[in-house]
């Protein structure tokens, strides 16, 4: 029992830290203020849940949850940048992997998620 509960602890470690290097490879991480310089140019997607955004998101942004966005990668064009967020950067890695293995190249997160924006928002 205790051989089986240290491998998948391992196994567990192992894919964590996979992910991790993985992500870090595929998108940029962007500080804010690289990020405000290049999202007006780009496709800027939040992919929290929509009672997330609607209780505040950057200004011009579009929802697309990472829950949604399988169905919904024919709204976002694989020839343009897409610069994502989330509250704090975990479903923005997720989204970056899912629109990797689609064909989507320039890939961009806000570094330190929604959580640490700064700039303008917008609530409904």
């Amino acid at each position: 029992m205790t051989i089986l509960f240290i491998i998948l602890a391992a196994a567990l470690i192992a894919y964590t830290a996979f992910n991790f290097f993985y992500q870090r490879k595929i998108m940029k991480q962007l500080p804010e203020e690289d990020f405000r310089a290049g999202y007006r140019k780009a496709q800027l997607i939040d992919v929290r849940e929509p009672n997330e955004f609607e209780g505040g998101h950057i200004l011009g942004a579009r929802n697309i949850p990472l829950s949604q966005l399988r169905q919904r990668l024919k709204e976002i064009r694989p020839d343009k940048p897409v610069y994502l967020y989330c509250q704090n950067t975990v479903r923005s890695g997720r989204a970056a992997q899912m629109l990797k293995r689609k064909g989507y190249n320039d890939l961009n997160c806000l570094k330190g998620g929604y959580k640490n924006w700064t700039g303008k928002v917008k609530k409904k």
